[in-house]
């Protein structure tokens, strides 16, 4: 993992403990050991349960941490583009073009699959914008929409105020602002003390690094991989 710069190591106090106090601190510490093997029995049951790509997700960051250099302008209109592989021009995007333009990066085309999966459960996905039928120019674009995609697909994760739960390259959404829609990757970079990942994302000022996981109200966390063959 990395971690924000500036961070030092912990400094471990070595001052001897008052001999009343020993076997106090014993219970202490064996309390802190009992507790911590919950958390890791914890924290091994949900990777048992949701299997983690180490090597798709480090390639995934790297695509998004990649996003943040570019200059984008918060902009989403509705735009004509082509499918499949279609984007709005690369200056202008919205928060799901950031995941979008990752999962291109690492051979996943989000456009692509999320439109065939309307097109087959047309009926199973949010009818927020009065539409009819699908349409390859914004479906995927749509938070909501792929909160269905990701869930529909296996992907869905719990929703947990545990940082550790949230790995590189797993997906999360919020919701900003009391109803709009919102969504980041996980980067494998951690705050100055490292209590939480940080995340990628644009949610006005183009794509971003910073500390973001628990600033708004999660509504899903996921972890896709893509279809497979």
């Amino acid at each position: 993992m990395r971690r924000a710069q500036g961070e030092g190591r912990s400094k471990i106090q070595t001052t001897g403990i008052p001999f009343p106090l020993k076997k106090f601190n014993i219970h202490i510490v064996l309390v802190g050991v009992a507790v911590l093997g919950a958390m890791v029995l914890s924290n091994s049951a949900v990777a048992d349960r949701y299997p983690y790509d180490i090597e798709f997700s480090a390639r995934l960051v790297t695509a998004a941490l990649e996003r943040t250099k570019h200059s984008v302008t918060y902009e989403g209109s509705y735009r004509k583009i082509a499918y499949p592989g279609g984007d709005v021009p690369d200056d202008i995007g919205v928060c799901s073009d950031v995941v979008i333009r990752a999962y291109r990066q690492v051979g996943i085309d989000l456009q692509k699959e999320v439109h065939e999966d309307m097109k087959g459960s047309f009926s199973l996905y949010p009818k927020n914008w009065g539409l009819k039928r699908t349409d390859t120019n914004i479906d995927h674009r749509r938070v909501p929409n792929l909160q269905v995609f990701f869930r529909r697909h296996g992907a869905e994760l719990p929703v947990s105020k545990d940082p550790g739960h949230y790995l590189p390259g797993d997906l999360v959404t919020w919701t900003v602002q009391g109803s709009l829609p919102h969504i980041g990757i996980v980067s494998d970079s951690r705050t100055l003390l490292g209590k939480r990942p940080l995340m990628v994302h644009n949610i006005g000022r183009g794509p971003v690094l910073e500390d973001m996981l628990f600033e708004c109200p999660i509504t899903g966390h996921y972890r896709y991989y893509g279809q497979g063959p």
